[in-house]
């Protein structure tokens, strides 16, 4: 005669055969969550199940112990494989949901280019950087005295004639030069120094082929002990053999402008010809004077060049006019 199984090892089996099948048929993590607090949790099934354990005898309680634990692994297993199969299908739903289409054309804009202008000037300031120099800037709205006075140029000078240049009504004007950012830097700075100030510039020209009445200008300043002639030679002799690309002939022809003394133009040899490049010298002791500098103590030298006739030589370009009507056939040469 076969004994009939404990009330509390059906009930085990019975809940593991209802949890294995409700466990293979859930589909999402919230469900199989619930299952296994269901099942597991404290007030879950198996808890009620092994309250009951209390009432067997010691001679019961380690085989059907047993088995309760074996219920409770299993589940547990159950549980665990199936959150594994849940979680990479949810993946690989996320994925193909994200999925591009790399067979599509691409939205995008055409890349656009430097302007020549642009890349000569980016040119020209990494050269003097490399030599020391640092860059400075200052307003194209500026004020007679910073234009010209502080420059060396009096109201009644006749240099003002080759600056002619556009006045507002409030007695301000347009600067003919990037000089002032010199006077204004030289006013906050001591000595030494080493500055480049790059900048647009205005003049009442009239429009051809090698003159605009707006250009760009690029201008150089030194001011130390004992600067002499020499050192400004040198440094421009470099920067054109740098900007040029080889030792070319250099040539400096007396000059006069107001606030260097001794000036000279500067004229490279170019493909057999000779270029008028630039205009430098001394910076002129009334100048210091005006910045509070003592020019028994103190020297300098300066230079300035148009950033259009440099670009139109490197890039063969014939009118200077085509540097600014964008035009995008002559653009996308560069």
């Amino acid at each position: 005669m076969s004994l009939s199984p404990h009330p509390i090892e059906t009930a085990l089996k019975t809940l593991a055969a209802k949890a294995e099948n409700s466990i293979e048929q859930t589909t999402t993590l919230e469900d199989l969550e619930q299952l296994r607090v269901n099942y597991l949790g404290k007030k879950g099934e198996l808890s009620q199940i092994l309250r009951e354990m209390g009432k067997l005898t010691p001679e019961e309680r380690p085989r059907l112990g047993a088995i309760a634990n074996e219920v409770k692994e299993l589940v547990q297993s159950l549980l665990e494989s199936r959150r594994e199969s849940l979680q990479n299908a949810q993946i690989k739903a996320k994925l193909a949901a994200e999925t591009l289409d790399v067979t599509l054309p691409a939205l995008s804009r055409p890349l656009g280019r430097i302007h020549p202008l642009n890349s000569t000037v980016d040119r020209m300031i990494d050269i003097f950087v490399g030599l020391g120099y640092s860059i400075a800037t200052g307003p194209q709205v500026e004020s007679d005295y910073y234009n010209f006075e502080a420059l060396n140029i009096p109201a009644d000078h006749p240099a003002r004639d080759m600056q002619d240049t556009f006045f507002l009504s409030d007695g301000r004007l347009l600067r003919t030069h990037t000089s002032p950012v010199q006077i204004r830097y030289m006013e906050s700075h001591e000595p030494p120094i080493r500055i480049v100030a790059p900048g647009r510039v205005y003049r009442r020209d009239t429009v051809d082929a090698t003159h605009s009445a707006v250009f760009h200008q690029v201008e150089l300043l030194a001011v130390d002990r004992g600067l002499t002639f020499t050192d400004l030679k040198g440094t421009i002799k470099e920067f054109l053999k740098q900007m040029f690309g080889a030792d070319l002939p250099v040539k400096f022809r007396a000059s006069y402008f107001p606030f260097t003394e001794p000036s000279a133009e500067v004229d490279v040899q170019w493909k057999g010809k000779w270029l008028e490049v630039m205009g430098c010298g001394m910076v002129d002791p009334n100048v210091l004077k005006a910045v509070g500098y003592d020019p028994q103590i103190y020297t300098g030298f300066a230079a300035g060049f148009g950033v259009e006739r440099f670009a139109m030589v490197l890039h063969e370009i014939d009118d200077i006019r085509r540097c600014y009507n964008s035009d995008i056939r002559f653009l996308r040469q560069f």
